[in-house]
């Protein structure tokens, strides 16, 4: 996914089989080359869980390009901004649990507009079935008028 949290949709694609940013396609050596590290580096943030490419049937390593893409974010925080790999793991699990959460709160949000539609559309079919000619109406003139009230005293 992307930064947005969104699937992006690649340009290619033809027929049922379309090609996005998570379908795996690349082998380890042209993933090395597209992120700008070496194979082996690969090899160990693959065991060390930071990127974990899908498996071809003989356990062939494929990457996508999200795959690629956080490839050169653990470089980049790695090298330039000094992150050890722990904490890099670390960040990326607490970027998939807000990217989770975002998509968890948008559902829930259409849940929510359609259960206000529902209850809308219903509260109108409630309104739309009172029988208007038994509910007598009266136009009430508003009223300067001051009524006190005071109660009875009792007599002994």
């Amino acid at each position: 996914m992307s930064a947005d949290g969104r699937r992006r949709q690649s340009r290619f694609g033809a027929g049922a089989y379309e090609l996005t940013d998570e379908t795996p396609v690349y082998v380890i050596s042209v993933a090395a080359q597209l992120s700008g590290l070496h194979p082996q580096t690969l090899r160990q943030y693959d065991r060390l869980g930071l990127v974990s490419p899908d498996r071809t049937a003989g356990r062939g390593r494929r990457y996508s390009a999200r795959d690629i893409e956080l490839l050169r974010t653990v470089q980049q925080l790695s090298q330039d901004e000094g992150i050890n790999l722990a904490g890099i793991k670390r960040i990326i699990e607490l970027e998939n649990q807000v990217a989770a959460l975002q998509q968890r709160v948008a559902e829930m949000a259409a849940a929510l507009e359609g259960a206000a539609a529902a209850m809308q559309q219903r509260e109108a079919q409630v309104h739309a079935s009172y029988r208007r000619d038994l509910v007598p109406y009266q136009d009430v003139q508003q009223t300067s008028a001051l009524v006190v009230w005071r109660p009875k005293r009792p007599t002994d």
